[in-house]
């Protein structure tokens, strides 16, 4: 399973040595039942096998690898991500795992864009100051969603 390897990889739970805390963006609901969830080295949430918080892990995170700008309606992948050759490859099967995330996560996006468009401006702003993004280019991915 493609993301299976988060397990063990755990990057993008942690905050590398020289970087500023890591405020994870929280949609509006997700602010009343989290409150807030800041990384200073390593997020409190995770355990030995991933995140602890199961379905109540923060859309933000269930966004990365990807990373979606509101402006240009496109998605963007964190380079750093061990996953992202696997990630792109898988794109070509509409069955796999990498489509299933990109579908499920152009619709949490195309709600958001609707109720809580401040998410996505300020996810975004955070995805770029903390990770190296680089355009998704699978020509099923590289479609802007209609948001």
């Amino acid at each position: 399973m493609l993301f299976d390897h988060c397990a063990t990889c755990q990057r993008c739970c942690h905050v590398d040595p020289g970087f500023p805390p890591l405020e994870v963006t929280l949609t509006r609901e997700e602010k009343k039942g989290l409150g807030s969830v800041c990384i200073e080295n390593s997020c409190e949430h995770l355990g030995d096998a991933g995140c602890t918080l199961g379905d109540a892990k923060p859309l933000s995170c269930k966004l990365y690898p990807l990373a979606f700008n509101p402006k240009t309606k496109a998605f963007f992948f964190d380079i750093d991500c061990p996953l992202m050759p696997m990630y792109e490859s898988q794109l070509q099967d509409p069955a796999s795992e990498a489509s299933n995330h990109l579908r499920q996560m152009s619709e949490a996006v195309k709600g958001l864009s609707k109720i809580d468009p401040q998410f996505l401006t300020a996810n975004y702003r955070v995805d770029s100051y903390y990770f190296d993004l680089a355009p998704l280019l699978h020509n099923g991915a590289s479609k802007k969603t209609q948001a």
